[in-house]
């Protein structure tokens, strides 16, 4: 498949460039334009970016292959990242894994048939506090994960609602 960027990709990538002193510095944001027009940032899509750039194609594959937040392979619609770090272990992470995994008919690290669904097992999201959590295509966090809570998630994301924002109040510490 040949990858081509739209002109209305092509002006927001000059338009990053324009806020860099040092056009490498647009590598980053110039790799998320890529990965929200096709996708993922595979080899071809990687050259495609360094053509844009003007840069050599080892530095933009050692930039997407230095970040886990780019795919670099074709991936579900929706990927969801199920946290199994120790917080998350401990408060159910490794259950809402398999619980996904029957849910979905799919094995962690493959996509649905229908290419709706890529399940990943990740390590820590940096929300602890609301074990056991998952992210969606590097997006919106759910948080206190049970079992139903999946279910509907799922559901809701076949049917075309995605996940709100949750706002979680953090604990204050008393001050003596």
């Amino acid at each position: 498949m040949k990858y081509e960027f739209t002109q209305d990709d092509l002006n927001e990538i000059e338009n990053l460039k324009a806020k860099y002193p040092d056009v490498k510095a647009a590598t980053l944001p110039a790799l998320w334009v890529a990965q929200n027009r096709f996708g993922h940032v595979d080899g071809d899509v990687q050259k495609l970016v360094a053509s844009t750039l003007d840069l050599p194609d080892a530095h933009v594959h050692g930039v997407a292959n230095f970040y886990t937040q780019y795919y670099k392979e074709e991936k579900g619609k929706f990927v969801l990242d199920v946290c199994t770090c120790l917080s998350c272990q401990l408060c159910g992470g490794y259950d809402i894994l398999e619980h996904a995994e029957k849910k979905l008919g799919i094995k962690k690290g493959e996509t649905t048939d229908d290419g709706l669904f890529t399940l990943n097992e990740v390590e820590c999201l940096g929300a602890c506090g609301y074990a056991p959590m998952l992210q969606v295509t590097n997006d919106k966090y759910v948080n206190n994960l049970t079992p139903e809570k999946v279910d509907k998630l799922i559901d809701d994301l076949k049917s075309g609602k995605t996940p709100d924002y949750e706002q979680i109040e953090m604990p204050l510490r008393k001050v003596k």
